[in-house]
Formats: structure tokens, sequence, C-alpha cells
């Protein structure tokens, strides 16, 4: 009697058993979610990583304007402090000193020339006078 086992009656509608289903099977394996949720990772992480290095770049640009904005803001400050200094007394009595030679009564005015700028001067001019018209033709040939 052995062979007489009972078994239980599946009651479906030809449908096969889950277990023997494939993608029953499939859904239910450890590698298959694991694989699903790594991807599922991937496409989440993707766009945070572009949102960060676009997020990173846009901090930059504004630390470097920031920079520039502080430059300018120091040149121009730089350039108020000159154009009141053009505008004072003193600078006009410089600038008239220096471009006009002008003189506060009382005052002389003393000019020192470079000795040695007119001694070379000299020397060339009496160098030129010296060579006659040969030797010059000869060194310009020759004395290279």
């Amino acid at each position: 009697m052995a062979s007489n086992k009972i078994r239980p009656r599946v009651f479906s509608s030809g449908q096969q058993d889950h277990h023997s289903n494939f993608f029953y099977k499939l859904i239910s394996s450890q590698r298959f979610l694991a694989i699903i949720g790594l991807i599922l990772l991937f496409i989440i992480a993707l766009p945070l990583a572009k949102t960060y290095s676009q997020r990173r770049l846009v901090e930059k640009e504004i630390s470097d304007i920031k920079q520039e904005i502080a430059q300018f803001e120091k040149d121009n400050q730089e350039l108020k402090d000159m154009l009141n200094y053009l505008k004072s007394d003193q600078s006009l009595e410089a600038q008239a000193r220096i471009n006009l030679n002008l003189k506060k009564p009382g005052e002389t005015v003393v000019v020192i020339e470079n000795q040695e700028d007119k001694k070379n001067q000299s020397n060339d001019s009496e160098e030129k006078i010296v060579q006659s018209n040969f030797e010059k033709w000869f060194n310009y040939f020759f004395s290279r």
C-alpha cells in the first residue's frame, strides 16, 4: 500500500504552481533584489552627484566674483584717494613746480644736470669727427 499515498488536490485553473514559475523564482531570489536595489540606488545617486557638482561650480564662481568685487572696491578707494590728492592745493603746487617750472616767492631754484651724459655725448661727437670715411667703411665691412 505504499504506492497508494494520498496526494493533496490542487485547485487551480490550469496555472502552474508558484514555486515552479520562472518569474516567481527570479523575483524571490536575493541576487535579483540586490541588483534591482543597486540599479535604483544608481538612478537616485546620479542626479544627486550632478546637482552637487553644479552647486560646487556655482559656489566657486560666487567666491571668485566676491574676490573681484573686493579688488574693485579697493581700486575704487585708491582712485578716490588719488582724486582727492589731485584736487588738493599740495598737488596743484607740485604740478606747477614740475611742469611749469614755477617757484614760490623767496625760493631759489637750482638745476643739477648730469655731467656724465654731457661727457659721453662730447666724446661720441669727437670720435665721429676723427674717423675718416675710409675707416668708417672699413669698420662697417670688416669689424663685426
